[in-house]
């Protein structure tokens, strides 16, 4: 790696250093139902929400209660947004006259917006109107960000509460997590964005000439404050096709970096939240510093090898030496970010639910692929979605402690709360789903000559684009390996189940263990519990996450990037 490279790790590193305890304190007051400063500004919105919607803004919900508001909100989205795709063609702000997408697509891009996936098997600038784009899809970037935190803030009130039957008001919370945390903060992303060459506009597409003399079409929209939104509630879905490897969502090594800060700050910052919260603080350090760690180890090496390159290219014993004249392996990357800050974008992209890429994934090195595809493999808690992560991240510590517990012979506790067969059973299931549905949906798709049609590529490199595809799609992750057309019947429907189950398949038996937890009493500690705030738990649960992953991918992960890499150095 660069200098460069180091450096602009180095400098997002800092910026989270110095933003996540004041984010996360911030996000604790909201959630907790602390006044603000702003409190003028937001409580008439708010207010207003509340009489429109019919919502007593007093009443708590228990889990089922909370879990069913947020299936119908969720179902009512998909409709919605499927609704405003089909009639596109007839609704405003279209200056492009884009008809409506077909059916199989329209479904997949509602259902893949609503579950905060935002796969996309279009083009945002020949497929999407401006109104589709501003009143549909961005609108969802908002709103299903908010329903992740949600759910892992009423998973925080189940353990910092003693038997309790409530875990909060879903629409409270989803009326609090968007108008007053992620509407302001987007805003401020957007005015940044703006400023630093992002283009905010409602104009039809502009013919310009280019230098010989070819004519070209450049769309216009209000690319910057979808782009905020995009990156700050893990979203990933791109006004353009190229996504953030487009100069007008992504101009310059500033912005790059911006959005890099930007996709981490609220997965982050809710473990510190947590901390704050269950009036623990080093519980939420433990966590974080796992999510970090995970990371970190994710990311570095992604860097280092894009900055080797490919083996094949190169004059044999000299290839180190030629490698690091041409920078690195620059295939389907910007030269204005170079191969480094290309790999910290979609490393941090994949470990994270965000979708967004600044390069083709498809083009990295067989092991550099195969770190994206592991970071979505883990569960997305390194550091995660917004909310999922950390929701995710703090079953795997519920399991650590079970795991810790049998090895002592004594009950598990996290928290002061006792981890029983009941907890231990839905945490089975949710760590089963997404496996489940991953290795299934990618053997029946290879099974079909139609499906495996639609790959660019065949061989090792081919399984591991069709295995990326589905490990997108269930862990709501949504970014594309770019090797597969997947604008088909069968796969436009088949990746939007697997988006549903990806994420309300994994919400219900969370919301069932934050209800279950939240009736059970807080247990004082003694001197048999085991401490879950210190450095020996956070190696312990890093090791968890990688033993569960590692035995249930491992030999799908060897078939596709392992033997690519070995091939490849044969």
């Amino acid at each position: 790696m660069t200098v460069n490279d180091v450096a602009q790790f180095l400098v997002v590193v800092a910026a989270l250093a110095v933003t996540v305890p004041l984010m996360g304190a911030y996000m604790a007051r909201v959630y907790s139902g602390a006044t603000s400063r702003l409190e003028r500004v937001f409580r008439p919105v708010e207010n207003l929400l509340y009489r429109v919607s019919g919502v007593d803004p007093e009443s708590e919900q228990t889990w089922r209660g909370y879990v069913t508001s947020l299936l119908a909100f969720s179902a009512v989205s998909v409709l919605v947004l499927y609704g405003i795709q089909r009639l596109q063609e007839w609704l405003p702000l279209n200056p492009g006259h884009i008809s409506a997408p077909s059916a199989p697509l329209a479904w997949n891009t509602a259902v893949s917006f609503v579950t905060n996936t935002n796969w996309q098997n279009y083009s945002g600038e020949t497929a999407m109107s401006l109104f589709t784009q501003m009143t549909g899809l961005t609108v969802q970037n908002f709103v299903s960000a908010a329903v992740g935190i949600a759910v892992a803030v009423a998973l925080i009130r189940a353990l910092s509460r003693s038997r309790t039957a409530t875990l909060g008001n879903f629409w409270v919370d989803l009326v609090r997590g968007t108008v007053r945390v992620l509407v302001p903060v987007a805003s401020l992303a957007a005015i940044v964005l703006v400023a630093g060459g992002v283009i905010q506009n409602l104009d039809a597409p502009h013919l310009v000439h280019t230098v010989v003399g070819a004519r070209q079409s450049l769309p216009g929209g209000a690319v910057a404050s979808q782009e905020a939104i995009k990156e700050l509630g893990t979203n990933g879905g791109g006004f353009f096709n190229a996504n953030s490897a487009h100069p007008f969502e992504n101009p310059s090594g500033f912005t790059n970096v911006f959005e890099i800060w930007l996709l981490l700050l609220i997965p982050f910052s809710l473990a510190w939240s947590f901390g704050v919260m269950v009036e623990r603080r080093r519980q939420g350090i433990a966590i974080l510093a796992a999510m970090a760690l995970l990371w970190a180890g994710s990311v570095l090496p992604a860097m280092a090898l894009e900055a080797h390159g490919n083996p094949l290219l190169g004059p044999g014993i000299n290839q180190r030496a030629s490698a690091t004249v041409v920078g690195g392996n620059l295939t389907g990357k910007e030269v204005r970010f170079g191969a480094g800050p290309s790999a910290l974008f979609n490393a941090s992209a994949t470990a994270t639910s965000t979708g967004a890429v600044n390069s083709m994934s498809d083009s990295y090195t067989a092991l550099g692929g195969g770190v994206l595809l592991v970071n979505m493999m883990l569960g997305e808690v390194s550091p995660g979605g917004v909310g999922s992560g950390l929701y995710g991240i703090l079953i795997l510590a519920i399991l650590s402690v079970f795991i810790a517990g049998l090895m002592v012979g004594r009950t598990p506790e996290y928290l002061g709360k006792k981890v029983q067969a009941a907890e231990m059973k839905l945490i089975g299931l949710y760590i089963l789903i997404v496996p489940a549905c991953v290795l299934a949906a990618t053997a029946i798709s290879l099974s079909l000559p139609s499906v495996r049609a639609s790959l660019l590529n065949h061989g090792a490199h081919g399984l591991t684009e069709m295995l990326y595809a589905f490990t997108s799609a269930s862990n709501n992750n949504g970014s594309a390996f770019a090797g597969l057309n997947g604008n088909t019947t069968f796969l436009n429907t088949v990746l939007g189940v697997c988006m549903l189950i990806g994420r309300f398949a994994l919400i219900v038996p969370v919301m069932a263990i934050a209800g279950s937890l939240g009736r059970k009493g807080r247990i004082p500690d003694s001197a048999g519990t085991l401490r879950t705030d210190t450095a020996l738990f956070t190696t312990l649960l890093i090791g968890v996450t990688v033993i569960v992953v590692g035995l249930t991918y491992f030999p799908v992960v060897t078939l596709g990037p392992i033997v690519e890499h070995l091939v490849t150095h044969g």
